[in-house]
């Protein structure tokens, strides 16, 4: 039988506004080999927030109902009017991962019933969601959707940058904004498998973070003498790829200097083109929204480039994207434990006061929504 599920959903309006609600969406019934989920537990992740909120001033935040549902709406900003206008008029499902509790399948996917699973495969800010079988991540005994909830965007992710590191023929990594939870599962996967990884932080409190979790080496960005302990970093790893979550700004040109300045140190120059030992920085978000600048003192032998994990799965290919999820389907309660700070229903989600909350993005702080709680 098909069942109703309600769904939060974003949309930019005609009127220069966007608009977040709560909308009823029919779900068909699962074919041969699909299933429905019970979503239980979805969190909050920096990436759903772009679609989310978009180009929304949330000075502007307000609350209201209709039909005696939450409806939230934030102005445009002006500035990024146009890059808005494509979205305008179109509802959009939110949430890209989430897990739960199989409720119905098809005939080919009967014996997944009652097993909690986990997908990311978008609109998952929904209290029930049609999936491929082969796309529902089976958990171990024992997991529950909230274990489970976070189990690809940045598990996924810590393990795609090792991957694309080992691909590209790098030997170790640096990392930005790193006590952050990606950060940390990056840290103790790095660890189990052995790699250097340079973790590069803000704060005294975020370095006490990766310190508790054995990492070996953290530099502050807002230290005096931060270059200089970049520099040996590197210097002590042979790091020559990074993945840059901050965007905007002098860092990603700084990791590159040091890398080079680091090249350059070890192999006698032949001309005036610098080391030819290539260096990469892939910037994968964008917590600095400011243009990304570059130092002359890089060489010639660099890039900066995106970084998206779907991308890099598609590059993979399934099979080996079946062994990373597999790999974080076992060590979900470990390696990549999510811990929340708040956890919210979809009607609390669209609170003006939550949206600030989450928006803020704060290094220790995650929010789990609960799409089936009332």
């Amino acid at each position: 039988m098909s069942t109703t599920t309600l769904e939060l959903r974003s949309l930019i309006t005609s009127e220069g506004e966007v608009r977040l609600s709560l909308e009823d969406v029919l779900v068909p019934a699962p074919g041969p080999d699909e299933v429905v989920m019970r979503v239980d537990a979805a969190p909050i992740n920096p990436s759903d927030l772009g679609t989310l909120l978009g180009p929304a001033d949330l000075s502007t935040l307000s609350a209201s109902t209709s039909e005696g549902r939450p409806v939230t709406t934030a102005k445009v900003l002006p500035r990024l009017a146009m890059l808005a206008a494509g979205r305008e008029g179109k509802s959009l499902a939110m949430g890209n991962e989430g897990a739960g509790v199989v409720v119905d399948a098809g005939e080919n996917a009967k014996h997944l019933i009652g097993k909690v699973v986990g997908a990311f495969d978008g609109a998952m800010f929904t209290r029930y969601r049609k999936v491929r079988a082969r796309d529902a991540l089976v958990f171990p005994e024992g997991v529950t959707p909230k274990q489970a909830a976070a189990a690809f965007v940045n598990p996924l992710a810590a393990l795609g940058m090792l991957s694309t590191m080992r691909l590209e023929g790098h030997k170790a990594l640096v990392h930005t904004a790193a006590a952050s939870n990606l950060g940390q599962m990056l840290n103790k996967v790095c660890i189990a498998d052995g790699v250097d990884l340079v973790n590069i932080v803000r704060s005294d409190e975020q370095v006490k973070i990766l310190k508790g979790i054995g990492a070996k080496y953290i530099v502050d960005s807002t230290a005096p003498e931060f270059r200089e302990q970049l520099f040996a970093a590197i210097s002590a790893t042979g790091a020559t790829l990074a993945f840059d979550a901050v965007g905007g700004g002098p860092l990603a040109g700084q990791i590159l200097a040091a890398m080079e300045a680091v090249q350059v140190g070890k192999t006698p120059l032949d001309g005036p083109y610098g080391s030819p030992v290539h260096k990469q920085v892939y910037i994968y978000g964008r917590l600095d929204l400011s243009p990304t600048t570059t130092p002359p003192g890089v060489g010639m032998a660099w890039g900066i480039g995106g970084w998206l994990l779907s991308y890099h799965l598609r590059r993979i290919g399934y099979e080996e994207d079946q062994k990373l999820r597999q790999r974080v389907a076992n060590e979900i309660t470990t390696t990549f434990a999510s811990h929340y700070t708040r956890e919210v229903t979809m009607a609390e989600a669209l609170d003006p006061e939550v949206i600030r909350g989450f928006q803020r993005k704060a290094t220790g702080e995650k929010y789990l929504l609960l799409p089936s709680k009332d």
